[in-house]
């Protein structure tokens, strides 16, 4: 009992961690307004992982999954953005 609260203790953190662990490139990108070293192929790999798992955790009913994937998946989704937004605004500062 106690090791499985301690398991699902950890696992709820690491859900955390992960969707933490976006924050910096996401200031990063806001910092130099530019997204050039940052690979939009990567992020949009991971967005598809997380995307898959949270379907997989709301089928499953596993909520805690589900929802903390999400979390990351906003985090994520925000760099891509960010990559596509900057990189649409340099194009057009061209023009």
């Amino acid at each position: 009992m106690i090791v499985d609260k301690m398991i699902e203790y950890s696992f709820t953190s690491s859900l955390v961690v992960n969707a933490l662990l976006f924050i910096p490139q996401i200031i990063r990108i806001l910092k130099n307004k530019d997204s050039k070293e940052v690979s939009f192929i990567t992020f949009f790999g991971f967005w598809l992982i997380q995307f898959v798992t949270t379907l997989h955790g709301f089928l499953r009913q596993d909520y805690l999954l589900a929802f903390g994937t999400l979390a990351s998946m906003v985090t994520c989704g925000a760099i891509i953005w960010l990559i596509i937004f900057y990189r649409v605004k340099k194009r057009t500062q061209k023009f």
